[in-house]
């Protein structure tokens, strides 16, 4: 049985909504401190609230704070607001705030218990649109529907359970590294280290021994024999991040590493086994710096027995929206903000921005608009986003007729392209009869014409 909390101090209408409200957990409140004790409690989905309340009971005020106060402590919750039947201004005035809805005196019982059932109607779907959204990170580490990122997930589960060398390819900031920790985290070697290094951010000259370790007496400054990034890898996995930057003398190096599985630390002339799980991931063409000769094509061929292609943020669609409302909630746990949402123009915003700087562009606007933002959602203007596409200045259609016109006039345009203007053999193809493709040429008002080609 669902909780619905009531907060109203007329006895008599407290007898009245528990009478007609048996289908609910009812729970009564008369005043604002009590209201916060029971929600706090019982953390009920949906709420009633008369805006009357003492110690001002002619006055909306107490009740207006009593609803300031319930979504800040609970964002989600659905407040139905019950004032007079001449309070129109305030009613309005709890809707700007956050109330989901509001109902005027005398009560009716039947149209009450509609408003509430409809409340609690939406709020679980609300929730459980969160649990789908949340169950789209999984144990990959992954938020995100789109085709794009459910065949890498896939490909995580499969490459996961094998002993193969594996290139992540993508642009920087899409999450290459937690790819990789995914697939470590999901292999036998999960309960072995996972040890991380970018070539790109430490000094050629000190890279070899990072890697390698060296022995006391290398060099100047080794006081003491240290053991490098590939042996404290040892049983588990090493992700070598922005393997093109590597130097291409250390590439030969590595390579014999790879093929022997055996390291000599700088200065040492002993040979050390050593057992991992090879990751590399690079930003760089390396197809075009092996044309070039900076990087070793026998490296590229056995760091690669099998690629993963991480898809850049602007071609993932919907999960741009997914993303962002994860990242608020982060934002507003770090922050301490009640951030609820984005305004629409906002939506629109994120999907047509090009995302140069990928996922963790991203996680940095939204933190930051959730810190500037006055409201309690997340405007155009808070995003700050300096260069949108061209193409953005039309807003993002999101009616589903005008989506399926357009998918269904891309895929006849697509099909008589492919046939040269074939009504039959384009009918064929898209799974319609003749007289039915005649009728969406015309409606599309598509060229069924080709230079080449005549229709049957």
């Amino acid at each position: 049985m669902e909780t619905l909390l009531v907060i109203e101090d007329d006895p008599g209408i407290q007898k009245q909504l528990k009478w007609c409200l048996a289908d609910y957990d009812v729970v009564f409140a008369a005043n604002r401190q009590e209201a916060i004790t029971a929600l706090r409690r019982y953390e009920p989905k949906v709420v009633t609230l008369d805006l009357g309340l003492p110690p001002d009971p002619t006055n909306a005020s107490e009740g207006l704070q009593t609803l300031k106060e319930i979504l800040d402590l609970c964002p989600n919750t659905k407040v139905i607001v019950i004032t007079g039947n001449d309070d129109k201004d305030n009613a309005l005035k709890a809707i700007e705030l956050g109330a989901h809805d509001f109902y005027q005196k005398p009560i009716d019982d039947e149209i009450l218990s509609v408003i509430i059932a409809r409340a609690f109607v939406i709020t679980n779907l609300e929730s459980e649109n969160i649990r789908l959204r949340q169950s789209s990170l999984d144990s990959h580490g992954f938020i995100g529907n789109s085709p794009q990122i459910q065949h890498v997930c896939r490909m995580v589960d499969r490459i996961a359970a094998c002993e193969i060398s594996t290139l992540i390819l993508g642009e920087s900031g899409t999450g290459k590294e937690v790819l990789a920790r995914a697939i470590h985290d999901r292999s036998p070697r999960h309960d072995k280290p996972f040890v991380a290094i970018n070539c790109a951010s430490i000094p050629e000259h000190l890279l070899e021994s990072e890697l390698f370790g060296f022995e006391k007496g290398a060099f100047t400054g080794a006081h003491k024999t240290t053991i490098g990034k590939i042996e404290h890898a040892n049983g588990g996995t090493l992700f070598l991040d922005e393997i093109g930057d590597m130097p291409y003398p250390l590439q030969a190096k590595i390579l014999r590493f790879l093929q022997e599985k055996v390291i000599e630390r700088v200065g040492g002339r002993q040979e050390i086994p050593v057992d991992v799980k090879i990751i590399c991931a690079t930003h760089q063409n390396l197809q075009q710096m092996m044309t070039e000769k900076t990087f070793r094509e026998d490296l590229f061929f056995r760091i690669s027995e099998i690629t993963i292609d991480n898809p850049p943020l602007r071609e993932r669609g919907e999960d741009i929206v997914l993303l962002a409302r994860f990242f608020l909630h982060l934002a507003n746990q770090q922050t301490q903000h009640k951030i609820n949402g984005f305004t629409d123009e906002a939506i629109a915003a994120l999907c047509q921005y090009h995302w140069p700087g990928n996922i963790r562009e991203l996680q940095n606007k939204i933190k930051s608009a959730a810190i500037m933002a006055d409201g309690k959602v997340i405007s155009e203007f808070d995003l700050a986003l300096t260069s949108v596409d061209a193409s953005a200045q039309e807003k993002m259609p999101l009616n589903l007729r005008q989506i399926r016109d357009a998918a269904e006039k891309q895929a006849i345009s697509k099909a008589l392209t492919m046939t040269d203007g074939n009504i039959s053999r384009a009918a064929n193809l898209l799974g319609v009869t003749r007289p039915t493709l005649y009728t969406l040429i015309e409606k599309f008002s598509l060229n069924a014409d080709a230079p080449s080609s005549t229709t049957q």
